[in-house]
């Protein structure tokens, strides 16, 4: 697969034929539009960084543990013709593989991965379960409640911000924003009656 020709269509369905859950594919779908938004940011190819945050955890559920996940996924996406640097990126969204982050990628996908999840679950316990009432605050707030999402990794949304080198509370605020545009998609648009 020449880099010019990375597909999103093809990477969706890779997504789907190794993810069944909804809520992943979901997350999948909110990394993506993160990515995506990062990309235009930083004048970045957009299409690429989207796909690095599709398919981020595509083998997650068929292969969970940290022996497998991401590297089963690696392989396949090597063996599927995937470029090198958005194989690389993936694999350094684990921590305990202790990769350097090193392309402006790479950081970005680890920036947004669990503050994904967090918008997500402070979107879902609002009374409305839209992502259009969450605000910075609330997610801070939230943040210092560990019982709250607590499979949510506080430590890794401070470090992603630091690598960045964007404050928090701004890339809480950016996230929020980015993830309004693909609501409806998420789940996390204004319910109808």
């Amino acid at each position: 697969m020449a880099e010019n020709r990375l597909n999103r269509d093809e990477a969706y369905q890779l997504l789907t034929e190794y993810t069944k859950s909804d809520s992943l594919i979901k997350h999948a779908l909110a990394v993506e539009a993160l990515m995506q938004a990062y990309a235009r940011k930083f004048n970045a190819d957009e299409n690429k960084w989207g796909i690095v945050g599709l398919l981020h955890d595509f083998d997650y559920e068929k292969y969970p543990t940290p022996e497998d996940h991401p590297l089963r996924g690696a392989a396949i996406l090597e063996e599927k013709g995937y470029p090198e640097d958005v194989i690389y990126a993936i694999k350094t969204h684990a921590e305990y593989l202790g990769l350097p982050r090193n392309s402006l990628m790479d950081k970005t996908l680890f920036a947004v991965d669990e503050l994904s999840g967090l918008l997500t679950a402070a979107a879902l316990v609002q009374p409305e379960k839209t992502i259009h009432t969450v605000t910075v605050k609330s997610v801070k707030k939230k943040m210092k409640d560990k019982a709250f999402a607590r499979s949510v990794n506080r430590d890794d949304i401070h470090k992603g911000s630091e690598g960045l080198g964007i404050e928090l509370g701004e890339h809480i605020e950016f996230c929020i924003e980015a993830l309004k545009n693909v609501a409806a998609e998420l789940g996390l648009d204004y319910t109808t009656p």
